[in-house]
């Protein structure tokens, strides 16, 4: 008998709900499972049947946000608005992402964040450009990418002063030239 994916889904996203509930009195590295659990009314098998660890459930709720956002790029949206977008679920989910970019554990959504924009990048260009990015431009591309992973974080860190748009503007601007010129001749700009 198989595991029906709408109620695995939904179990999920109880355990979304209740490490979120979690985040608003704990820090991220204090959190147990057993705390996450008990939060929702589900066992630990249930947990360790869906995720490895408390990581991995934030990092499985984050790309829910995140790639209804970076998915627009795909039916014709820019860098700019798919960002924009991105933010906005940011700021949607504010307790959630300020708790989960405080953890440094080397599992954290930093670095979760980092190869899931990177990867989501380098796909993207592939298929446009029916070829990967030589190698400097694939360096500007890594390093652009961990600079926006932390001017992110700091933003949520920071209080989110700037509007989602102002922050968009602000990183496509940073944008490497090399690199933005691919972009543009890509029709992604």
């Amino acid at each position: 008998m198989g595991t029906d994916p709408g109620r695995q889904e939904n179990t999920k996203y109880k355990l979304a709900d209740s490490v979120k509930r979690c985040m608003k009195t704990t820090p991220v590295d204090r959190i147990t499972v057993k705390d996450i659990v008990e939060g929702c009314g589900l066992a630990r098998q249930t947990f360790y049947r869906n995720f490895k660890d408390k990581y991995d459930l934030i990092n499985w709720y984050f790309d829910k946000l995140v790639q209804q956002s970076l998915g627009q790029i795909e039916t014709g949206s820019t860098v700019r608005e798919s960002l924009a977008r991105k933010f906005l679920f940011i700021l949607e989910e504010k307790a959630f992402f300020s708790g989960a970019f405080r953890s440094d554990d080397h599992n954290s959504l930093k670095e979760h964040d980092f190869e899931l924009i990177l990867q989501f990048y380098n796909s993207l260009i592939a298929r446009k450009a029916s070829r990967p990015l030589d190698e400097e431009l694939q360096f500007q591309l890594e390093m652009y990418c961990r600079g926006s992973v932390y001017m992110t974080v700091k933003w949520v860190l920071g209080g989110m002063k700037d509007s989602p748009w102002q922050m968009a503007d602000k990183l496509v601007d940073a944008m490497p030239p090399k690199l933005s010129e691919v972009f543009d001749h890509l029709g992604l700009l």
